[in-house]
């Protein structure tokens, strides 16, 4: 049982928190310098915040990537679903295998609170908020 984070939504969340705080347009190198990972890899965690419409996109030599949006308008779950997708995928976390309350594990109800106080926690804290607990 995992309870982390994929690095591509952990990069996608320091990414908007970088994008955000600067008016300027950032650059893929530049951003991945910034960000600790490859510039390969930076479309791969921008694709999904532009497809949301908080990141704009400009290609070409006076491109580069900007946020649309306020930290404070953007919640760190709904970044981690931009890029993960949905963060119930309804697999059971004991057995291999689907969990409902109709044929649920032994886990089911504990789990599901459990979930629940997560996602909650992570819908209440912007962008704006998980910035000033970064630490570098």
């Amino acid at each position: 049982m995992q309870l982390d984070i994929t690095r591509r939504a952990d990069l996608a969340v320091r990414a908007m928190t970088v994008l955000t705080a600067s008016p300027e347009r950032w650059k893929a190198p530049a951003l991945a310098a910034e960000l600790g990972t490859t510039v390969g890899f930076v479309p791969q965690v921008m694709g999904p915040l532009v497809k949301a419409g908080w990141v704009r996109s400009d290609p070409g030599p006076t491109g580069g990537y900007a946020a649309q949006v306020a930290a404070a308008d953007v919640s760190v779950l709904q970044v981690i679903e931009a890029v993960d997708g949905p963060t119930d995928a309804g697999r059971c976390v004991v057995e291999h295998r689907a969990c409902t309350s109709g044929t649920p594990c032994t886990l089911h109800v504990a789990w599901g609170a459990a979930r629940a106080e997560l996602t909650r926690a992570l819908a209440a804290t912007s962008v704006a908020e998980a910035a000033k607990g970064r630490h570098r």
